[in-house]
């Protein structure tokens, strides 16, 4: 990367060499990116900057404030103001992960938050365990969004199969998931896969002894 003090860097690599004179201007840079990358993120990026918060369990299933059904598998936000069917993509500032998702409910109602993300959502932008992070929110145009996929991996009548599957799953990296209804079988699925991952799952999927598999495009707003 080619820093130019001229373009912004300074305003990051200044307060530094004030305080350490001696560092070498590659030390200095290695310290001062990530403050670049919050003021680029900000200053280009963002149309409103502040804190995300996320919810799950304790909404799945009731209404939204926009008449939907609320479902925390699917990429969906809770924001104050914006009207509902808007598409923002909500940056998270602490690793540059980003996804789209559409704003079907009213929240969140704590000072300093500005978005409240579905569990699938914080979990693409990898929240789930901070909780609440900076994050940079921009409106998009619909076609912006991104196809999303599951890949049912087996079913099973006994659950302790279907865990031991998803242990396995989760050991090489993929993000597995149990789904059972009352009466059915255990579902084994790895979730939330792009189209541009999707091969390479499969190509995993098959190295472990898993060659029969069903593919679904998932319904995500």
């Amino acid at each position: 990367m080619a820093y130019n003090l001229s373009r912004g860097h300074g305003i990051a690599v200044v307060p530094i060499l004030i305080f350490y004179p001696d560092l070498s201007i590659t030390k200095v840079m290695k310290l001062a990116f990530p403050l670049i990358f919050l003021i680029v993120s900000i200053c280009c990026y963002a149309e409103e900057t502040g804190y995300a918060s996320w919810y799950g369990n304790k909404f799945h299933g009731r209404l939204t404030a926009s008449g939907e059904t609320y479902d925390m598998n699917k990429l969906t936000a809770a924001h104050k103001s914006l009207p509902f069917g808007t598409y923002v993509r909500v940056m998270n500032l602490m690793n540059g992960k980003s996804i789209v998702v559409k704003i079907n409910d009213r929240g969140p109602f704590v000072k300093g938050r500005i978005i409240d993300l579905s569990r699938a959502a914080a979990e693409e932008i990898d929240m789930l365990g901070a909780g609440v992070v900076k994050v940079a929110v921009k409106k998009v145009a619909e076609k912006e969004r991104t196809e999303r996929y599951e890949i049912q991996v087996g079913s099973f009548s006994k659950e302790e199969n279907a865990r031991t599957v998803k242990t396995l799953l989760e050991e090489k990296g993929l993000a597995a998931g149990i789904v059972h209804a009352a009466g059915s079988y255990y579902r084994v699925l790895v979730g939330n896969i792009d189209e541009h991952s999707i091969k390479q799952t499969i190509g995993v999927l098959d190295e472990l002894g898993f060659t029969d598999v069903l593919v679904r495009k998932k319904k995500l707003y």
